[in-house]
């Protein structure tokens, strides 16, 4: 009875070893492992804001690690739910409702009054730094539903590249109209680019060469 005993709790055993390993492949697991990397401000995640924030000149030292900071906060605080998967063969969607601070209108609005004030920056007034502090005002929030498409190679669900405008949903930045903007005198004002600019605008560079896996047991990046 005991060789019994001890042959049932090994097949048990090894049946919720296969269970739990499968139980991470599923395309629900694998959004939601996506997702969380940006709530844990995962390495990938931070990786790829410093990047943005190193490459853009027009910010000071202490504006990039206070850009970083803010963003950080931001994804911390997203929310997400899933709401449906649905699965054919080698593919899936799984639609999610994520929570996020919208920062459309702000951001919009303050690449308007730079156009329209360009006397009131200089070295000591940054835009950057103006532009954060209408930001860090913003407290309300938008619930958007994001579709996640994920197709399975070689028995493992990866996500495909996410959109554009799914991208600016996850950053809070979907309805950022384009930062390079004509100016009352009829001249382009390309200065609006920098930090929010960049994350609105290059969220799939990366994307665009990195493997389409987008958990955290891939090479994936995530993009801020």
């Amino acid at each position: 009875m005991k060789k019994v005993l001890y042959v049932l709790v090994a097949i048990v055993l090894l049946t919720g070893c296969s269970c739990t390993a499968d139980m991470g492949n599923t395309p629900t697991k694998k959004v939601e492992d996506y997702l969380n990397k940006y709530q844990t401000n995962d390495n990938d995640v931070v990786s790829d804001l410093d990047d943005v924030l190193t490459n853009d000149t027009t910010l000071t030292d202490d504006e990039r690690n206070d850009y970083s900071d803010f963003m950080q906060a931001h994804y911390k605080d997203m929310q997400y739910e899933i709401k449906d998967e649905t699965i054919d063969g080698d593919v899936a969607t799984v639609d999610a409702e994520v929570t996020v601070r919208n920062y459309a209108t702000v951001v919009n609005e303050a690449n308007d009054y730079r156009l329209n004030n360009p006397d009131e920056f200089d070295d000591d007034n940054t835009f950057a730094s103006y532009r954060l502090d209408k930001l860090k005002e913003v407290t309300d929030t938008e619930t958007y539903t994001i579709t996640f498409h994920l197709t399975k190679e070689d028995e493992e669900w990866k996500i495909d590249n996410l959109s554009d405008d799914d991208l600016r949903k996850l950053s809070g930045l979907y309805g950022v109209t384009d930062v390079n903007t004509t100016t009352p005198d009829n001249t382009t004002d390309d200065s609006n680019d920098g930090v929010i600019g960049d994350i609105a605008d290059d969220l799939t560079e990366d994307k665009d060469t990195d493997d389409q896996s987008g958990n955290a047991d891939n090479d994936q990046t995530v993009n801020p």
